[in-house]
């Protein structure tokens, strides 16, 4: 007998943070089709969904909507699903043997939850400790730039940021913490407009306390101010 447990039907998922994966779930064959037939078709299928909430397309103000969304969605909400765009990384000499962390602050960053499609805003705090090279720091905003272009959990999106910058970096001394706003929480649901979500991932020195604890009280001092 298999010990595989079935699972619930969709409309019993409801709210709860479902995620199968570290990993984006994309499919194979995910890049098979060009950026400009994936835009024909989902403008396709969102004027369909326009037509069944009874909208009228031949308005002057909503006819060139399906076609501004599809754009949108692939040239620039969820462009960081190609691996075609994302950015390129340059290492430098730690030529100064800078030896303690350096912290990049308050990036801002926009995603959707993979839930129901609805903004994720938030801020993300990012910090390493030098193995022999450093990074620029825009580097480290477009990184979390790009995987925020994605539908996203926002467990999944502090993993990816910090194996990203572990690799690159070739470090394990990485630490994220990130804070947003959730709109599937704020704006439908439980319309609550005050919480927000935090999550952090902590590897080599940031597990031991002192470092820790001084990456978390620079970035709450900065956010307080």
């Amino acid at each position: 007998m298999s010990s595989t447990l079935p699972k619930p039907p969709l409309e019993d998922v409801g709210d709860n943070h479902v995620a199968s994966s570290i990993e984006t779930p994309l499919r194979g064959n995910a890049f098979e089709v060009s950026n400009s037939e994936k835009i024909e078709k989902i403008a396709s299928h969102f004027r369909g969904i326009m037509e069944t909430l009874g909208l009228d397309l031949t308005d002057d103000s909503l006819r060139g909507t399906p076609l501004r969304v599809a754009k949108m969605y692939i040239d620039e909400v969820f462009s960081g699903l190609d691996p075609a765009n994302k950015p390129a990384t340059t290492l430098f000499d730690n030529k100064f043997n800078y030896n303690e962390m350096v912290v990049e602050k308050e990036i801002t960053f926009y995603s959707h939850c993979e839930h129901h499609f609805v903004p994720i805003i938030g801020k993300a705090h990012v910090a390493y400790i030098s193995s022999g090279t450093v990074i620029g720091l825009s580097k480290i905003n477009r990184v979390v730039q790009y995987y925020a272009k994605r539908p996203q959990v926002q467990e999944r999106l502090t993993i990816q940021i910090a194996e990203d910058l572990k690799k690159t970096l070739q470090t394990e001394d990485v630490a994220v913490v990130m804070d947003a706003d959730h709109l599937c929480v704020s704006s439908r649901g439980v319309n609550d407009t005050n919480s927000k979500t935090g999550t952090a991932f902590f590897s080599g020195k940031f597990k031991e306390q002192n470092t820790k604890a001084e990456f978390l009280n620079y970035i709450n001092n900065a956010v307080s101010k």
